[in-house]
């Protein structure tokens, strides 16, 4: 893997409730080569509540999937591109969710890109390793 100056120091956050998603995410990454510092939340209030915490000035990329407990995902979308200490944080919708209005509305709240999770294994590890190897290559604005 190439090294893009000023990447390593990007913490990739997953926010994903789905423990077999989570793990498939983070190996396919890990095994494209990405060698970032990976956190999982299983619900959007753990999301906010590490951006109000420890995470407070952090460079980070998020993966948020949309339907989750407590706080949805397009909820957490919406309250950190409105908080002008997260506003520029890049924010991948990852979602198994494909109503072309929720695309809309993820667009239109803020988010980078918005991927859905193919239904199919094999096409989700396509995905997934197409996205390791895509992540690298991601500039992330200082906090």
């Amino acid at each position: 893997m190439q090294n893009v100056q000023g990447f390593e120091t990007v913490t990739v956050l997953i926010a994903e409730d789905d423990e077999g998603h989570a793990v498939l995410i983070r190996e396919h990454l890990q095994d494209a080569g990405m060698a970032n510092p990976i956190l999982r939340f299983k619900d959007g209030q753990e999301v906010l509540d590490w951006f109000q915490g420890p995470g407070r000035g952090a460079r980070c990329l998020l993966l948020l999937d949309i339907n989750m407990p407590r706080v949805g995902g397009v909820e957490v979308l919406r309250r950190l591109k409105a908080d002008p200490a997260t506003s520029r944080t890049p924010i991948i919708m990852l979602t198994t969710t494909d109503d072309p209005r929720e695309v809309a509305t993820c667009y239109a709240s803020g988010c980078n890109f918005y991927i859905t999770k193919p239904r199919s294994f094999e096409e989700f590890s396509r995905t997934l390793t197409l996205l390791g190897h895509f992540l690298p290559v991601v500039q992330v604005a200082e906090p």
